[in-house]
């Protein structure tokens, strides 16, 4: 059985694992990413990379990271919340581990993991939603993913949702992950309790006392607790996700949507406003059959074994 490695390279986290040929991790290792300085969170992706090969014998290497990746999977031409720009990263990794190695968007290898070993499961045309600091997409046709004329498809958190509206990383106005991603949610849910100090008591007393302090997991938290700010935040970010869903839909009539990524694992209190909106903004829901919605099985692991699986293609 041949084995591989995955690497999820995240905002705050760079995870790797060994994967078999079932979507089997055996072995991972978990760095912090020390800032947005692209050699620095190379060093650290190399050195997880020689530490897992020490243990196992590895045919090559997968490594997800968000942003624009060419048709060679090789290059990162445009990671906005990273701060890179035209990125050599496979011949960087190549030369640092002795591995072939293939760069592949994090939202396409967590949507393909999904696809093989996940929520994906015996869809042939899905598309996968990951909502964590922006929002990835990754589109599954056929089987198959697929990744575009120049391999940069399905970068759907920059879809324009609100013209002249906030401004996105990516230089453009309007971005849907600007209003439905874990980032929106953390700024609606500060805008909110500055607003409605009174109601976001259990909020605020979980984080620092003040709305700047707020953070995701505070208002996971205070939403199981019955907050009603953190719970009108969710409202607002799936109001905000399930209408992109159906403009996708409008264009893509997909099988189903997997829903995933970091925010994804609140569960109910993200996929029941979502699915409301995403059925109220669905064109033609009374004469189409509509498409499903699933929430992601694989959890913070999609991106790990999409991207190792990826690396036997």
């Amino acid at each position: 059985m041949t084995l591989t490695i995955g690497v999820d390279i995240g905002g705050t986290k760079i995870a790797a694992g060994v994967v078999d040929e079932n979507g089997k991790i055996l072995t991972r290792t978990r760095r912090r990413t020390p800032s947005r300085d692209m050699d620095a969170v190379v060093n650290i992706v190399n050195d997880a990379i020689i530490e897992l090969a020490a243990r196992h014998t590895i045919e090559a290497v997968g490594v997800g990271t968000a942003g624009f990746i060419d048709a060679n999977r090789s290059r990162v031409m445009l990671a906005p919340n990273l701060g890179w720009t035209d990125a050599p990263l496979k011949l960087v990794i190549e030369r640092a581990t002795g591995l072939t190695a293939v760069i592949e968007n994090d939202a396409n290898a967590a949507a393909w993991g999904e696809r093989r070993f996940g929520a994906g499961r015996g869809a042939m045309d899905c598309i996968a939603i990951t909502v964590g600091t922006g929002i990835g997409g990754g589109l599954i046709f056929d089987g198959a993913l697929y990744r575009g004329m120049h391999g940069m498809a399905a970068e759907v958190g920059h879809l324009c949702v609100s013209p002249g509206g906030r401004l996105c990383g990516c230089g453009q106005r309007g971005c849907w992950e600007q209003y439905g991603s874990g980032n929106a949610l953390v700024r609606t849910a500060r805008e909110l309790a500055s607003e409605r100090r009174d109601e976001a008591k259990i909020l605020l007393e979980l984080g620092d006392g003040t709305p700047e302090g707020v953070q995701g997991a505070h208002i996971t938290e205070s939403a199981r607790l019955g907050d009603p700010v953190s719970l009108e935040a969710f409202a607002v970010t799936g109001g905000w996700l399930g209408r992109g869903m159906a403009d996708l839909a409008a264009v893509l009539d997909p099988e189903a949507f997997v829903i995933g990524g970091g925010v994804s694992e609140a569960g109910d209190l993200l996929f029941v406003p979502t699915r409301a909106s995403f059925l109220e903004h669905l064109s033609g829901r009374a004469y189409r059959v509509v498409p499903e919605l699933r929430l992601a099985e694989l959890g913070n692991d999609a991106g790990i074994v999409g991207a190792a699986d990826l690396a036997r293609l």
